[in-house]
């Protein structure tokens, strides 16, 4: 018994109190863990939404199905942008051909992503642009261009503004302007030609003050051209073939292309002559009249002129033999031009292509005329006017070089063999004047 006791005695058993204190250091360090985990558990899913790619916004996949359902099912053809639109898809986490046309945005917030542009293929889709499309307020780019979309554009486009560029082009879209469409203070690019639109352009469309480009043509347009000044930005400005009438108004300056062609616009053109920045002019088929100045020829820039069929009674051309000009094409068919033929266009020494035909330019051709035919000119119309005396030699001897007729004036010699005189000349008694 002795014995025993003297073993437990030395044993290592422990006793109360040390195994309360290892105890207690057990769970010190099973709290320690726990914290731990959790600590790297929450890391770990903090991650994960930058790992996966945020859905996009419920609202904005709604509007697409409302734009899909808007256009005619039978017009949407196989492989065409808006077949490829199936939304058993995210459109924002498509790949492959899923969600053609459409764009996103992807915020680094973890918010949902928002659909910035939609841009259709012309495929001649065939519907109505819906009221919608205003909840897509993230929207930059909206291209509906070289379809069949009808009805009006919708006044809730005015929600857009963010878009920088809208394309209506070559649709069947009719009604009037929204006015609201002045709000889209973003715009740069704005292509409404190639439909029926009426009304008059906003007079406030000024407050657009980011376009750099501007199409209305080929519409129903009335009314008088608005003071578009405000756009100083404009380079691009087309409103041709509408029933505008009215004076011409002053023009932005850094316009390079200015298209205004059939229309009913009457009055001089002196506010065209402070654009000396045009590329591009195309004034024909208007009631225009008085002076085409030589301002407007003298642009540096200028490559193409168009001023035909108005009311036109003179023109004037500096000499340009000292100094470079880069147009290449006149246009002053069918005006009330009258006097000798300007002896001053062969100094500009790009020029290839005149048109001068139906007016009232008398007296003879210059013998400069035939120079640059032997040089660089390659189109020339005259006929239809009074010119008279002998054709220059350069007329007969490179008539194969040229494009052109002298035929209907009072010419002496004139050969009908010769390409540029068929058609023949004036009877003697139209020649008296």
């Amino acid at each position: 018994m002795a014995n025993y006791k003297k073993h437990f005695e030395k044993s290592n058993i422990p006793t109360i109190p040390e195994l309360m204190a290892a105890a207690t250091l057990i769970l010190h360090f099973i709290s320690f863990l726990s914290l731990h985990y959790l600590v790297v558990t929450t890391l770990f899913l903090s991650f994960i939404p930058m790992l996966i790619h945020c859905s996009t916004l419920d609202s904005d996949i709604e509007v697409l199905r409302i734009v899909k359902h808007s256009v005619d099912s039978r017009s949407i053809s196989s492989g065409s942008f808006l077949d490829t639109w199936d939304f058993r898809v995210d459109p924002c986490q498509s790949t492959g051909r899923h969600f053609l046309g459409v764009l996103c945005s992807f915020p680094l917030d973890n918010s949902p992503s928002r659909i910035i542009a939609i841009d259709l293929d012309d495929v001649g889709y065939d519907g109505f642009l819906t009221p919608s499309i205003g909840n897509l307020t993230e929207l930059t780019t909206l291209n509906l261009s070289k379809n069949k979309f009808r009805r009006t554009i919708p006044e809730s486009i005015s929600n857009l503004t963010k878009l920088t560029k809208l394309s209506l082009v070559d649709n069947c879209l009719a009604g009037t302007i929204p006015t609201e469409i002045t709000l889209l203070k973003n715009l740069e690019y704005l292509d409404m030609s190639g439909n029926t639109l009426s009304g008059s352009i906003p007079t406030n469309i000024s407050r657009l003050r980011n376009l750099s480009y501007l199409r209305m043509a080929r519409n129903a347009l009335t009314g008088t051209i608005p003071d578009l000044t405000g756009l100083w930005q404009l380079e691009t400005l087309d409103l041709s073939f509408n029933q505008l009438y009215g004076n011409l108004p002053y023009f932005p300056l850094r316009l390079a292309t200015l298209s205004l062609n059939d229309n009913i616009l009457t009055g001089h053109i002196s506010p065209v002559n402070m654009l000396s920045n045009l590329s591009r002019l195309d004034l024909s088929h208007n009631l225009l009249s008085g002076i085409i100045g030589k301002e407007i020829l003298s642009f540096p820039r200028l490559v193409y002129l168009n001023v035909s069929n108005n009311q036109f009674n003179a023109i004037e051309a500096a000499n340009f033999s000292m100094e470079e000009r880069q147009l290449q094409f006149l246009d002053a068919e069918n005006n009330n031009l009258h006097g000798l033929l300007p002896v001053n266009l062969t100094t500009i020494q790009n020029l290839t292509a005149i048109n001068l035909a139906r007016n009232e330019f008398a007296g003879p051709i210059p013998r400069e005329f035939g120079n640059k035919i032997e040089q660089s000119w390659r189109i020339l119309y005259l006929d239809n006017n009074f010119l008279s005396g002998d054709l220059p030699p350069e007329f007969i001897t490179h008539s194969k070089r040229i494009t052109g007729s002298l035929a209907n004036n009072c010419l002496k010699s004139c050969p009908v063999h010769i390409k540029l005189c068929r058609g023949g000349q004036r009877p003697a008694s139209e020649c008296v004047r």
